[in-house]
């Protein structure tokens, strides 16, 4: 199987190669047609070159891009009559959005867009040029991109992604990337895995705002942002520049964006239903510009999800709600305004799986029982985690290049859980969890740009309220044992100042150096517990310490336009990650030597092309780790037991291509190839597969939008705690359809839609991971947790649009 993967990835190189060659045959003016011209401007009037223009209509499909020549000017003609978005990106600036552009056949029409300076919150958006050769296209590069990274429009996010789905489906079946839910799609906390690396070891940001756990730099897929509220997601599998922030740039980021309220008023009224006696009804209020002057609007959504999900008696229920407000105080200055409360109630054990004996006795979609007298008796497991997410943002551009933004944000996670033994019930055989945190941010970029390059320089600074413990408990009454397992309070204090130049060596070529620092200062209280964390502190109640990690960050890397639709780049940057909070976990938290943070240099190369019919990128990279930290999952407690596995080196080839075949139908293909393993030993790292190749078909033709997606994962391995390379995985697909039919044309209730999802289209139950019983063998065993894929789920969706005309 494993060669199979690899002579797919060649095919797909071999004919991405040939139809690079044959797409350059170029599109010719048709009669009855219309003209689009323009320039694009930087706000002292100075031409852009090399901008990305893409011209568009929701009303029919249409879809063209191009690129500004050396001028700043662009031309494309052979365009039906109608209304159109024109949407121009470039980099260094903020992506610039022109609605309801009128075409008249046999008429040219010339546009002037003038685009502002980026701060490091819009620089995802900035390096991720829209899609040349289809706005639904599953994922692909940018032209302006200076490190390896896919863009997911916020289009393919809405129509070919499940109702329910949360951000890790809105990434996975991008290059090398893969993650299973085994409570099905939107229905659990699930993890995210590529070129070798776990979730934690890998940032993620929300309209440039990082969030993550406070024990240890980890994410929820079912908290915070459900893909409802998502615009697009710029994946970044780097470390990124010296203004890519956030706590583990360690592997790359995940940086999520909202979505951009419109120039029209809009009410949208979903409902769907769907397996497992799913159901979302969700309400989505766009306000249009309004006000007398017409500078503010906002978009408003809200959600309520009930299932019963894929496995046994977890069942689920997420309540939702968003706002985006933005404000025009002038025309050099933005504020933005954003919040999101949800709210996840579920029951669950703390044990995500079945084990072999269960799953041989009860099947694969086994989890809990409706008898009390089980200790796996559904109601003596539950979680409830409400979260928000708000910022208030300042844009202004300050004349001669020179542009400011100021983010003020704050989140919280409140995860109360509790969950009993799997063995007995007792008045201590239940935990009785918490892992709450609050945080207080700030992100104040500051940029220039000028006939030289552009400079970037800024702070992130952050300051993290944390409270955790748990505590033995009886599961009938809930009356916690006199002292807890572990139970700690800490402060962690983040500080990320950076520096960069892209400097423009000549009109074609760019060279960024940069240099960041990263600290991080936690100040620690552990209290007394029953000794299986810190112990009884020689009868003191607590004890109070701190610990500060500083890197120094470098990075470095080139981007070169070889033709106005073909860039190259190479890169390389070091990334880190700090240990987590666990290493105090020892008897009265005696650390006698702090670890250092785990550091990573990576180095990378590859090339973009984009025309009419073909969008194209591919990547080489290696990685070289540092004190690398690997893990396995406590049955009984359900927290990371970590230790030291040695230093790492990850390697290989990417390759992602979407076609336009004809008659509104393309093809994506994408396929990886590479390694992840341990220097010493030559082992591979757990969840790090040979192999991946992701082949999607994608018509959209009139009213009907269809999607077909697989992706194959390959062979990889688990670890059981003690040893590498313990457990094989064998290969497995993720396979998902998606048909939509959209009212269209020009009255009241365009855009409204139905939409029929089909996850895991041939219900395959693939094993994708186990978590051994013992660390001595690994031989299969009847303790063993198995992870599942859910079985098939289809869901059907109503959207009743509504946006009044003029």
């Amino acid at each position: 199987m494993v060669h199979l993967g690899r002579r797919f990835g060649g095919w797909l190189l071999a004919l991405s190669v040939a139809l690079l060659l044959s797409a350059l045959t170029p599109l010719h003016a048709q009669p009855g047609s219309a003209t689009l011209t323009g320039i694009v401007l930087d706000p002292d009037g100075n031409a852009i070159p090399n901008a990305a223009v893409v011209l568009r209509s929701d009303a029919t499909g249409f879809v063209r891009a191009i690129s500004t020549d050396g001028t700043g000017r662009f031309s494309v003609d052979g365009i039906p009559a109608g209304a159109y978005v024109v949407e121009v990106t470039a980099s260094g600036f903020i992506q610039t959005r022109r609605a309801n552009v009128q075409l008249v056949a046999g008429k040219t029409e010339n546009v002037s867009v003038a685009l502002a300076v980026a701060g490091v919150s819009e620089a995802v958006t900035v390096s991720a040029a829209l899609p040349a050769a289809a706005q639904t296209a599953v994922s692909q590069g940018s032209l302006t991109a200076r490190s390896a990274q896919s863009m997911i429009s916020g289009e393919f996010i809405q129509n070919f992604t499940s109702p329910i789905a949360d951000y890790s489906q809105v990434i996975q079946m991008a290059p090398g990337t893969f993650s299973v839910s085994p409570n099905g799609v939107g229905l659990g906390d699930t993890k995210t895995f590529f070129r070798g690396f776990k979730d934690g070891y890998y940032s993620m940001t929300f309209d440039g705002l990082p969030f993550n756990d406070t024990n240890d730099p980890t994410h929820h897929s079912w908290a915070f942002f459900p893909a409802q509220f998502l615009g697009a997601t710029v994946f970044d599998r780097s470390p990124g520049s010296a203004s890519s922030i956030g706590p583990s740039t360690f592997g790359g980021s995940v940086n999520l964006m909202s979505r951009t309220p419109g120039s029209a008023p809009r009410t949208n009224l979903s409902a769907s239903f769907g397996s497992y006696s799913t159901k979302l009804f969700d309400v989505d209020f766009d306000s249009g510009t309004f006000g007398p002057d017409g500078r503010s609007r906002f978009l408003l959504d809200a959600h309520e999800m009930n299932s019963d999900g894929y496995q046994t008696f977890n069942f689920q229920k997420r309540d939702a709600v968003s706002g985006k407000y933005q404000y025009s105080l002038s025309d050099h200055t933005v504020l933005t305004a954003f919040g999101s409360y949800i709210d996840v109630k579920s029951n669950t054990p703390n044990q995500k799986g079945a084990t072999r004996a269960q799953v041989a006795q009860f099947g694969d979609n086994f989890l809990m029982t409706g008898d009390p007298s089980s200790p796996l008796y559904y109601g003596y497991n539950f979680y409830h985690i409400p979260t928000d997410f708000e910022y208030v943002g300042v844009k202004s551009n300050l004349g001669s290049g020179w542009s400011f933004e100021d983010k003020v944000y704050t989140l919280s996670y409140d995860n109360k859980q509790n969950y009993n033994s799997l063995t007995a019930i007792s008045t201590t055989s239940a935990t009785d969890k918490l892992n709450s945190y609050r945080k207080y941010g700030n992100l104040a970029p500051l940029s220039q740009v000028s006939p030289y390059g552009v400079f970037r320089t800024g702070l992130w600074s952050e300051l993290a309220y944390t409270d955790r413990y748990q505590a033995p408990s009886d599961p009938r009454t809930w009356v916690d044992a006199a002292l807890p397992n572990f139970h700690e309070k800490f402060t962690t204090t983040t500080l990320q100042p950076y520096a960069e130049y892209e400097l423009r060596v000549t009109q074609n070529l760019r060279i960024t150096p940069g240099l960041k620092l990263a600290y991080y200062k936690q100040d620690f209280t552990q209290f007394a517990d029953n000794g299986k964390t810190v112990g009884n502190l020689g009868g003191a109640a607590s004890v109070s310490h701190a610990a500060t990690y500083t890197s120094w960050l470098p990075s470095l890397d080139a981007h070169y336009m070889l033709k106005s639709n073909w860039s190259a780049y190479a890169q390389y940057g070091k990334g880190q990650n700090i240990p987590p909070t666990s290493v105090f976990d020892v008897k009265n938290a005696a650390v006698q030597t702090l670890p250092n943070p785990t550091l990573t240099d990576t180095y990378q190369a590859g090339t973009v092309y984009k025309s009419g019919r073909l969008a194209l990128d591919v990547d080489v990279y290696r990685i070289n780790f540092e004190n690398d930290y690997s893990s396995t999952i406590d049955q009984v407690s359900g927290e990371p037991v970590y230790y030291v596995s040695g230093t790492e080196v990850t390697k290989g080839i990417e390759a992602e291509s979407t076609i336009l075949v004809g008659g509104g139908l393309s093809l994506y293909l994408n396929g990886t190839t590479g390694s992840a393993r341990y220097t010493d030993t030559g082992l591979w790292s757990q969840n790090a597969p040979e192999d991946t190749e992701t082949v999607g078909l994608n018509l959209q033709r009139a009213n009907w939008g269809i999607g077909f997606y697989n992706k194959r994962i390959g062979t990889m391995f688990n670890d059981n705690g003690d040893t590498h390379e313990a457990v094989p995985i064998d290969p497995f697909n993720i396979t998902n359809l998606f048909v939509n039919y959209t009212l269209r044309g020009s009255t009241p209730f365009s855009q409204s839609k139905v939409r029929l999802s089909v996850n895991n289209l041939f219900d395959r139950h693939y094993i994708t991971g186990v978590n051994p019983a013992g660390t001595k063998t690994s031989a299969p065993a009847p303790g063993d947790v198995l992870t599942i894929m859910a079985g098939r789920s289809v869901s059907l969706t109503f959207t009743v649009g509504f946006s009044p005309r003029p």
